[in-house]
């Protein structure tokens, strides 16, 4: 039994049983919090309630709720407002459908609670729920009153316990529209081979070894700064870039991760380029295929052709160096003379 606060008490709706309930937070935060203060000073930053018409301040017992309408008027509402909500579900988690567990999705779900049987007469129908939900491998979805709003949630077996997981509305959930890339990418088959094989060398891990380093680093700091020491200095940012070449940043990639598991690098030059040089263009094609069927003499005649159009090629361009080399040296002539000063006669 977990020795925490419950949030909530009421009873879970599953037809005409009812089980009684004590709805208890499944997560805890280990984030680190931090204090306003005045930099020059140290002092705590405090913020206090005052209340606009009689400026002064307010204590909590004196503060409310209220629901401000369109035109800037505050209608107060009450906790006994809330509580004679004309709802099934202000006090009862009313299973509503079961369902396969795909068929809820992810970005749906949002705080998680645990459903703890609350007394020894809910034993029995708590056990016969949970083992109906394991026997089916479904979830039950469900309608309960939190916090003043319907909230919509998902039972699912946890261990021997129930717990449910808070689910936003369907049209909570925004479309993701302009989120993907706008061009025209096309992904090759190897590139694909490479992100699987980096995927692969990666593997899978423990969830109980991560942790959160960010937090550890604060902490070093905090103890420092209680030491009156200097705060640990942070590592040089690993280099980055744009990503030049995806299909050598992938291979790297592999060759990492198998380094850092004490594996073998096993990453092979690309085919691409391989059948690359391999390639033919359809004028080489041609050739070899003329070539190939070509009788003896002809492929004499077809030589001395092929010399001699070289040899033509080869005056023609010496031609050409020649004209452009006496056109330099007539240029460089012409422009010496204008810019040699004339003598001046005495």
């Amino acid at each position: 039994m977990l020795h925490v606060r419950s949030i909530w008490n009421g009873a879970i709706s599953f037809g005409l049983v009812s089980i009684p309930i004590k709805l208890v937070n499944a997560t805890e935060s280990h984030s680190i919090s931090f204090r306003q203060i005045h930099t020059e000073d140290g002092g705590r930053i405090r913020y206090r309630k005052f209340c606009e018409l009689e400026d002064r301040e307010v204590t909590s017992a004196e503060i409310g709720k209220g629901y401000e309408d369109a035109d800037g008027t505050i209608i107060p509402i009450t906790d006994e407002d809330l509580s004679r909500l004309p709802l099934p579900t202000a006090k009862t988690i009313e299973i509503v459908a079961f369902v396969p567990a795909d068929r809820i999705d992810p970005l749906q779900m949002d705080a998680a609670y645990y459903l703890a049987a609350s007394g020894a007469p809910a034993a029995k129908p708590y056990t016969l729920l949970r083992e109906a939900l394991k026997r089916s491998n479904k979830v039950a979805i469900a309608k309960f009153a939190l916090r003043g709003r319907e909230r919509l949630g998902m039972l699912r077996v946890v261990g021997d316990a129930i717990a449910m997981h808070g689910l936003l509305w369907p049209d909570e959930v925004r479309a993701p529209e302009g989120v993907a890339p706008d061009a025209d990418v096309t992904v090759r088959d190897k590139e694909l081979d490479l992100a699987d094989a980096l995927m692969d060398t990666l593997g899978e891990v423990d969830l109980e070894d991560l942790h959160d380093e960010y937090r550890e680093a604060v902490e070093e700091v905090i103890a420092a700064k209680v030491a009156g020491e200097a705060p640990p200095e942070s590592p040089e940012p690993a280099a980055g870039g744009k990503v030049l070449d995806l299909m050598a940043a992938l291979e790297s990639s592999v060759r990492a991760a198998q380094q850092s598991r004490g594996e073998e690098a096993q990453v092979h030059d690309l085919p691409q380029r391989k059948r690359a040089a391999s390639r033919a263009t359809p004028k080489e094609t041609g050739t070899k295929k003329s070539t190939s069927t070509s009788t003896p003499g002809s492929d004499k005649a077809g030589t001395k052709k092929k010399t001699a159009t070289k040899k033509t090629a080869a005056k023609k361009t010496a031609t050409k160096k020649t004209t452009a080399k006496t056109a330099a040296k007539t240029t460089a002539k012409t422009t010496a003379k204008k810019a040699t000063p004339r003598k001046r006669s005495a």
